[in-house]
């Protein structure tokens, strides 16, 4: 029977401290192990705070989740621009933390604070006309293409540029990481015109898209 904890040890720094080893090690370097090296203990005193890995997991899901910020629009604030600065501050909060999307992705459990934000957020769509129904749908639609898209840049090996991407040469097609420009006319134009495929400006188009395509399904079941 466990019959004392170490002092100083609470859940609030377990998860801190866990975030900040997620950021040098990456997901597959944290372990229980490691945490409690770092944090001085014996694994055995993490097990007053925290039952299992995914527990711990969840945990730091949900502090990278309320680090962006949730609750409901502010007074005057519509819903087209609160849904884009939600979005917008939820994707820097997972690129705050290497493997934050992966972090998020793996939460199986959300705490009674979080869940009781989202719960005011839904109410506070339904006063802009928003079904329960689709409040909900809108919500996750949106949290899983911030989910997605974070996926995608933190799981390439550099940053991405937001600089245009120089023109090819006429020797491009042969790497085996360029496409041929004789081949693919279009595509290399459309990369000319419309920057890389990850990056704030890919971003911001992705979630305006949604956003006026629920404005446009909203008006029509109005009319």
């Amino acid at each position: 029977m466990r019959t004392n904890k170490r002092p100083g040890l609470t859940r609030r720094v377990l998860v801190e401290t866990a975030l900040r080893l997620l950021d040098e090690t990456g997901l597959e370097g944290l372990t229980v192990r490691r945490l409690a090296a770092e944090l001085g203990v014996q694994s055995p005193a993490l097990y007053w705070h925290i039952r299992t890995k995914q527990e711990l997991l969840d945990e730091m899901a949900d502090a990278i989740i309320q680090a962006a910020g949730m609750g409901p629009p502010r007074e005057g604030e519509s819903w087209q621009n609160w849904l884009c600065r939600r979005a917008t501050a939820y994707r820097a909060s997972l690129l705050a933390h290497r493997d934050g999307a992966r972090i998020v992705a793996t939460a199986r459990r959300l705490s009674p604070e979080t869940v009781k934000l989202f719960e005011a957020e839904l109410a506070a769509m339904t006063s802009h006309g928003f079904t329960p129904a689709l409040a909900l749908r809108t919500i996750t639609t949106v949290t899983y293409y911030v989910n997605g898209f974070v996926l995608q840049e933190q799981s390439q090996p550099q940053a991405q540029d937001e600089s245009r991407p120089e023109a090819p040469s006429p020797s491009a097609g042969s790497s085996p990481d360029l496409p041929d420009p004789a081949a693919t006319p279009t595509l290399l134009a459309a990369v000319h015109e419309g920057g890389p495929a990850l990056g704030d400006q890919a971003f911001t188009h992705g979630l305006q898209t949604m956003i006026k395509g629920t404005e446009a399904s909203m008006n029509s079941t109005t009319r």
